[in-house]
């Protein structure tokens, strides 16, 4: 059962912005570190940022830092990912979680989509 809903992707030219937000129903996200994870077609999913539960120390992949900026909203149990610069490269489903992951047991989310056009 998965425990993270992601929502806000969606289809965008390269250069172009969204905003990805995670939430956990039922359970208290701002108690966890959060991270965000990508999954490109025939890839292996990997990690592109993440979050204490604090909210005081971020950490990206090198591919993203300086473009992706990690939040979180602990009163409205909320994570984000804002997303700028996108590139082609970027199109994959991204998911959150718990980083490290599945410390809540369960599954995976659907994940949210994110198509880059060039």
């Amino acid at each position: 059962q998965a425990q993270m809903v992601e929502s806000g992707g969606g289809l965008v030219q390269a250069g172009g912005s969204l905003r990805l937000s995670c939430t956990a129903p039922g359970r208290a996200l701002s108690t966890v570190p959060v991270g965000w994870f990508r999954q490109a077609p025939g890839k292996e999913r990997e990690f592109v940022a993440a979050i204490t539960w604090t909210g005081t120390t971020t950490t990206y992949n090198d591919a993203v830092r300086g473009r992706f900026t990690i939040s979180r909203d602990n009163n409205k149990n909320r994570v984000s990912l804002e997303m700028n610069g996108l590139k082609p490269e970027g199109t994959a489903v991204y998911y959150c979680n718990t980083n490290p992951p599945l410390l809540w047991g369960g599954d995976w989310g659907q994940g949210t989509q994110v198509t880059v056009s060039s």
